[in-house]
């Protein structure tokens, strides 16, 4: 692809794992657990989108919390899990692809940036945990804004930041409505579709869909 000068990556879900804080417990919480972890995956998500059409802002690591209180409430699970739950959402493991496609990139020279919805707290302790200092020029966070994805606000970020055009980023994330959010705002979006699912109907399709970062070796 040309005259891409960033490459812009979506952190929850498209580099590190949401699923891995609930199955490092799995033998506590019984073979509910994927159940349970998706839903509290999917309750988050609903809320940061509730709280910005609500105009009530509360930062990724609150929603975080009162999604996974509704979560624990559902499947019935020990509340005295709570802490080391929500502790283990700030440890989440990479995908197994991540840090070699990561430090092939950078040896290419973009600018390479995270754009998401958690705290900068949150995020410089995952990149921390994972060893992906230096790896980075920017880490990104909602918060400078005060509103979440898919708010043309959020993607400005970066475009300001930067001072390039929408069409020099390439953006990726698994989420779908998060690539479409990209690619409407003006982002040569790509779809990470890790779990086979089917793309939303949002006006906006990827340019490319991939099943993990490794296809990025195939045209970048």
């Amino acid at each position: 692809m040309k005259n891409i000068k960033a490459i812009i990556f979506d952190a929850y879900g498209t580099l590190f794992d949401v699923n891995s804080a609930a199955e490092r417990c799995k033998e506590k919480i019984g073979n509910k657990w994927e159940d349970f972890a998706n839903y509290w995956r999917t309750t988050q998500l609903e809320y940061t989108w509730l709280r910005s059409l609500m105009k009530r802002h509360k930062d990724f690591l609150q929603i975080t919390e009162d999604s996974l209180n509704k979560s624990i409430k559902v499947f019935n699970i020990d509340p005295s899990m709570k802490k080391d739950l929500l502790d283990l959402y700030k440890v989440l493991s990479t995908y197994p692809e991540v840090k070699e496609t990561l430090y092939r990139l950078k040896k290419k020279n973009y600018k390479l940036a995270i754009l998401s919805n958690g705290t900068p707290s949150l995020l410089n302790q995952l990149i921390s945990n994972n060893n992906l200092e230096n790896i980075f020029d920017d880490i990104f966070s909602i918060e400078q804004v005060g509103v979440f994805k898919p708010d043309s606000k959020v993607y400005d970020i970066p475009v300001k930041k930067y001072k390039i055009q929408k069409n020099e980023i390439i953006f990726l994330s698994s989420n779908t409505w998060d690539v479409s959010g990209g690619g409407n705002y003006g982002f040569n979006s790509i779809w990470v579709n890790r779990n086979n699912n089917i793309f939303d109907e949002l006006d906006c399709k990827p340019i490319k869909e991939i099943k993990n970062l490794n296809f990025l070796n195939d045209f970048l």
